[in-house]
């Protein structure tokens, strides 16, 4: 560990959670979050989120503890807004702000004393937050439901940095913000006073980190450095694993070897043996001793050799023991046959347009509320009607395949295979659940109601039935698809999308996501409305 676990803020010991329908979330884990920022990672499903509301004290562990040593903040990752609440409110400021306005309108009631306490400065202090979050002074007072998502999720941060709690927990804390909302938190992480513990797959983010610390397999390992050096570190300690791996199956193939070799040269002993007594080439007495001591000598070498292929086995356990056997999705994808030439889709405004031609890879940018998912929308609903502004979209396929933010394009009650099945209609039931194998939706989680599904399972599922419709899609469109992915998966889509040979246009406000694509091209829905090239 990086900082040491004696005086750490946070500490656990084994600990363990399990959900009322019997399924364990976390079994017996230990370990100590340090001062400073901290990244928490580890794939969809490790348990990050239940670990934060444990530590918050949200969820009350099964056995084992939590123990922090002050009081504990928390973000969690879908924020519940009261729209109709005034924004100094979700500042957490609103009864110290209004017992100070009082008091300077001349009541003195002692109620209000407590209620300040030595937060005389609290409005200064709170119109610097807001500052922080980019809004102006005057949003004190308003209602939160002026705010955007994103400007409520950084009105929310700094509200817990303006309340010095000494541990903070933030829970996927840049999913839905744009680029600049994205940029003021990372000046206000930058500039984190105490504990912060922050689950995300933003790479950007989690490079600000102090530490990186992962759940993976029921244990949390901390590394001392952000993202990009613990990765390093842990491909090249898999690069190792998987070497020391090799060289122990050819030691133990090596031991077998020579136990067979052992074992036919004794076989052989033992016949001329038996034959010599049987021909009566030495006498009966002799006989028997040579028989006697060959049967010890073997018994030794027997057990000699058998040793040390036992082990030679217990280093390859070893060894497979610290590689990891992470599925991950191989997805070879139907050919759409897309032409360079094929003309797909256009966007614009009353300036010009853009068209998508061929298999481009083309992604959609621009601020919170500046009209991308209408515009895709429009798009995939054939309407050539103006959206926000002046802005066009027309489809010039008919085969587009659509993932939007929410996705709720799945049937809950049916099975993942009939979901599927219903956009491949065509295709073999064998076949179809072999190209489902390789979504890693296999065996029974294939006949499991959608509604049963974690939320990586269900994001795999309407990736499948997106890409293995048949026939496959000229056309896909995606709306903010890295959103509560963790960063294997987000390695995966790439991947798959990589690979596609169809034409692609994303929305996004993922910096790194984005920059993997290859992108052809990049439009921007600026602040008056109207689309640029980037």
């Amino acid at each position: 560990m990086s900082h040491s676990t004696l005086h750490a803020p946070v500490l656990l010991d084994r600990l363990t959670f399990t959900w009322p329908d019997g399924s364990v979330a976390l079994d017996g884990l230990s370990g100590a979050f340090g001062s400073g920022r901290t990244g928490l990672v580890g794939r969809n499903g490790a348990g990050k989120s239940t670990l934060l509301r444990l530590m918050a004290g949200e969820l009350e562990p099964t056995s084992g503890s939590v123990a922090a040593s002050g009081e504990v903040a928390y973000l969690p990752q879908q924020l519940t807004l009261d729209v109709d609440r005034r924004v100094a409110e979700l500042l957490g400021v609103a009864e110290t702000l209004d017992a100070v306005r009082a008091i300077s309108a001349g009541d003195v009631d002692p109620a209000h004393f407590d209620a300040v306490g030595d937060d005389w400065d609290i409005e200064t202090r709170a119109q610097a937050s807001l500052a922080e979050a980019g809004l102006a002074p005057d949003f004190l007072d308003r209602r939160v439901g002026e705010l955007s998502g994103g400007e409520a999720v950084l009105v929310a941060i700094a509200g817990i940095r303006l309340r010095r709690a000494p541990i903070t927990l933030l829970d996927e804390p840049t999913n839905n913000l744009d680029r600049d909302a994205r940029t003021k938190l990372g000046a206000m992480v930058q500039a984190w006073k105490g504990t912060l513990i922050v689950v995300s797959h933003d790479l950007s983010l989690l490079e600000l980190m102090d530490d990186t610390a992962e759940l993976y397999a029921q244990t949390l390992s901390v590394f001392g450095g952000p993202y990009s050096e613990w990765r390093a570190w842990l491909d090249a300690e898999q690069d190792a694993a998987k070497q020391a791996e090799v060289t122990a199956a050819q030691a133990l193939r090596k031991e077998k070897r020579q136990r067979i070799q052992a074992e036919v040269k004794l076989s052989h002993r033992a016949r001329t043996a038996k034959k010599a007594e049987i021909e009566k080439r030495v006498p009966k007495i002799i006989a028997h001793g040579r028989r006697m001591a060959a049967e010890v000598s073997a018994g030794k070498l027997r057990t000699e050799v058998g040793a040390k292929e036992d082990a030679a086995r217990a280093s390859l356990d070893e060894a497979g023991r610290r590689v990891r056997s992470d599925a991950s999705m191989k997805i070879e994808l139907p050919d759409p046959q897309v032409s360079r030439s094929r003309r797909i889709a256009m966007l614009g405004d009353t300036e010009r347009a853009w068209v998508l031609q061929g298999p481009e890879r083309v992604a959609l940018v621009g601020r919170n509320g500046a009209g991308k998912t209408t515009l895709l929308e429009r798009l995939v609903r054939g309407s050539s009607e103006p959206t926000v502004g002046s802005l066009v979209a027309e489809a010039l396929t008919d085969r587009i395949g659509y993932l939007p933010q929410r996705i709720d394009g799945l049937d809950a009650e049916r099975s993942v295979f009939e979901n599927i099945a219903d956009a491949a209609p065509q295709v073999p039931e064998k076949e179809l659940r072999n190209r489902l194998a390789r979504f890693l939706i296999r065996g029974a989680t294939a006949d499991r109601p959608v509604s049963a599904l974690s939320g990586g399972e269900r994001f795999r599922v309407a990736l499948a039935k997106l890409l293995l419709s048949d026939p496959p899609p000229h056309l896909v469109v995606l709306d903010e698809p890295t959103n509560n992915l963790d960063i294997d998966t987000v390695d995966q889509l790439v991947e798959a999308l990589r690979a596609y040979r169809g034409a692609v246009l994303v929305v996004s406000h993922d910096d790194a996501f984005l920059a993997r694509l290859d992108l052809d091209l990049t439009l921007e829905i600026d602040a008056e409305g109207a689309l640029r090239e980037v």
